[in-house]
């Protein structure tokens, strides 16, 4: 237990995963659990299958589910698709692609990088090189992150489904979409991806702790051709109608009863109108960080604008500027709790994470308390972020009355 005085109001969340959870997701976990022949499970079960396809934009895809993080999901993927020795391409976005190729290469998967540049996303031109090159087709998969959330950076995916196609290659197009979906738009099949992964913390509102995988006929052909030994990530075994087998073993109801209740809300509000909305706070957050940027000491990681995500934005700091400190003091006196950089970007950056159960209101309060932070810890910036932030968001179309935080229960 913490013995610490207890502070009013709330902390306000801005990582980019765990993100915040709204009161309807959790009063969903607060259910009991139900027995495994019971019929409301299986219709809320299918009820999560159902929205992710529509989420994904998939007609064409099987999903399956782990009690996993996104980390799981990779596990998943790289077992069913990659036998030991064979070649996989994972184009270099920072921290999450080193992260899954190193993930691969543990498995006994042979990775193929392309080089990172940092500030920039995916280069098209690379990797079509990279499969023009591959004349004997030993590339079984291309494994693409959607948006890197230690960079802030999102690739642009139709692109790089087109330089797979001017390569004429076969290769498997696999997106990682966890920091993406939900607050981006993704279409599955209209990109021809064969494989998506996601996970529950992020843009769906979820505590952590679910992942998923949506797998096309190729994916799965993908995956029933390739002998490596596996059982519980294995696909084959969980297509199947009862959920012990769908699940490997007994689900995770609680998070299964989150994710119906989270969908309905994305379902409520309307995709569109959740993409509009994580775009309007985004640009705030760029606002913000473009005018703190004048004082020379913090600047965009991202260095191209278009490339900037609306999920989490990446604040590269200057020489003598401690970010940790910055973080400590948001967190425990203004009660702002923001990321760290990662990989390579740790001591040099801090994240702004924007997605999920986020409006305006909370932004506008998230940037106030690191301003207020960065002047506790004298760090030069150019004064007038929040103003400018608000003139931004004065200039976008209003809210809907069913965008986050103005939702009733039913």
């Amino acid at each position: 237990m913490n013995d610490s005085p207890r502070l009013p109001g709330h902390r306000f969340l801005h990582s980019p995963g765990p993100t915040r959870v709204p009161d309807e997701v959790l009063h969903a976990m607060s259910r009991q659990p139900m027995d495994l022949s019971d019929p409301r499970l299986d219709n809320c079960i299918a009820a999560c299958e159902a929205g992710l396809r529509r989420l994904l934009q998939t007609s064409a895809s099987d999903v399956y589910f782990y009690a996993a993080n996104g980390h799981g999901a990779w596990e998943a993927v790289i077992a069913n698709l990659v036998a030991p020795g064979q070649a996989v391409l994972v184009p270099g976005t920072g921290h999450f692609s080193e992260s899954w190729a190193v993930q691969t290469e543990a498995m006994g998967g042979r990775v193929i990088r392309t080089p990172w540049v940092e500030g920039l996303p995916i280069d098209p031109a690379e990797i079509e090189a990279v499969l023009r090159a591959d004349e004997a087709h030993e590339i079984t998969a291309v494994f693409v992150v959607h948006t890197d959330t230690a960079s802030g950076i999102t690739n642009d995916l139709a692109a790089l489904r087109a330089a797979i196609d001017r390569a004429g290659h076969p290769a498997l197009f696999v997106v990682d979409v966890v920091a993406s979906l939900a607050a981006a738009p993704f279409a599955m099949d209209a990109l021809r991806a064969d494989v998506a992964l996601g996970a529950s913390q992020k843009g769906l509102m979820v505590p952590p702790g679910l992942a998923f995988v949506a797998v096309n006929a190729r994916g799965m052909d993908a995956s029933r051709l390739n002998t490596t030994p596996r059982f519980y990530w294995d696909w084959q075994r969980r297509q199947s109608p009862l959920v012990y087998r769908k699940f490997c073993g007994t689900p995770p109801q609680s998070l299964v009863f989150a994710l119906e209740a989270s969908l309905g809300l994305i379902a409520l509000e309307g995709i569109e109108a959740v993409f509009a909305r994580h775009r309007r706070i985004a640009d705030a957050v760029h606002a913000a960080v473009a005018c703190w940027s004048e004082a020379g000491a913090l600047s965009f990681f991202a260095t191209v604008p278009s490339s900037r995500s609306v999920s989490v934005t990446t604040i590269a700091v200057g020489e003598g500027v401690d970010p940790e400190a910055l973080r400590s003091i948001a967190r425990e006196r203004f009660q702002v709790a923001v990321a760290g950089g990662l990989g390579s970007l740790t001591g040099r950056a801090f994240r702004i994470g924007h997605l999920g159960d986020m409006n305006e209101a909370m932004i506008l309060g998230c940037l106030a308390g690191i301003e207020a932070a960065m002047t506790v810890q004298g760090i030069p910036f150019g004064r007038g972020g929040v103003d400018r932030a608000i003139s931004r968001l004065s200039q976008l179309s209003r809210l809907s009355p069913l965008a986050a935080g103005n939702r009733f229960m039913p």
